[in-house]
């Protein structure tokens, strides 16, 4: 995506809507996401030339916490503007909101204690909630975006769930009364307990967060090559055509991560 594309993409996120066509109901940071929403919202001439799916797309997976500062700076930095550059059929992301969380049956139930106390615990069940609403990766990934990016990811949660304010701007359609509903319910409870087993059965055992997988594979080399430039690792690794973006990017190393 050339570079002015970029800027107008990034700039929709703090003023969603600008400029979208007529009869256009995506958000203006999904109008080049594919060639069918590039054609009805009716900016072909602004977004490039997409690769077609020639080959499969590079396979990411994230295990993080909600409150981790590294796993914070690393989604919102790192994760979000590479999926926003890149067209959706080059990178597929798994995000998995449990980090160096512990489980334990307590008198028959199951409870989590999280690195960063029980607000953290709270806010990877409201990411995994929201998730299991929303269902769609280009529908949920913006709303944790927006709340990774602020200042508190949990704020107001019961007086307004969900801060939906960020449901708002990036997903009006996901019901946010749902997504509380799972939180305070038995499916947040059964959707950690998977994600618990997720990061539990994670070859080589994890070590920190955020813990990268790529390919289905972790490795010394893959973690410091994502933390250091994820848009250059996966254009190196797409095995198809590949967009003028991949021209090359540098970024600067994220700080450690969050040991156990």
């Amino acid at each position: 995506m050339a570079p002015a594309v970029a800027l107008a993409l990034l700039a929709a996120l703090v003023a969603p809507g600008l400029g979208a066509a007529p009869g256009c109901d995506r958000p203006a940071l999904r109008w080049c996401r594919s060639r069918d929403a590039a054609a009805a919202c009716q900016v072909q001439s602004r977004c490039p030339s997409l690769p077609r799916p020639a080959a499969a797309p590079v396979e990411l997976s994230l295990y993080y916490e909600s409150l981790c500062p590294a796993c914070r700076e690393f989604l919102v930095l790192k994760l979000f503007p590479t999926w926003l550059l890149l067209p959706e059929e080059m990178l597929n992301i798994t995000l998995v909101p449990y980090g160096n969380a512990q489980e334990r049956n307590v008198s028959g139930k199951l409870d989590f204690q999280c690195q960063h106390g029980p607000e953290e615990c709270l806010g990877n069940m409201m990411e995994a909630c929201l998730m299991h609403e929303a269902k769609n990766f280009s529908t949920y990934f913006p709303v944790i975006f927006c709340l990774e990016s602020g200042s508190s990811v949990t704020k107001n949660l019961e007086a307004r769930p969900l801060c939906p304010q960020c449901l708002q701007i990036y997903a009006p359609e996901v019901d946010s009364g749902r997504v509380s509903a799972c939180v305070q319910g038995d499916t947040g409870v059964a959707l950690m307990h998977r994600n618990a087993q997720l990061t539990e059965a994670l070859d080589p055992p994890h070590q920190y967060v955020p813990w990268i997988t790529v390919n289905g594979k972790h490795t010394d080399e893959l973690q410091a090559q994502a933390e250091a430039s994820l848009l250059a690792l996966v254009c190196h690794l797409y095995q198809g055509e590949k967009p003028e973006v991949c021209g090359g990017s540098k970024a600067p190393k994220i700080p450690p991560g969050c040991r156990r």
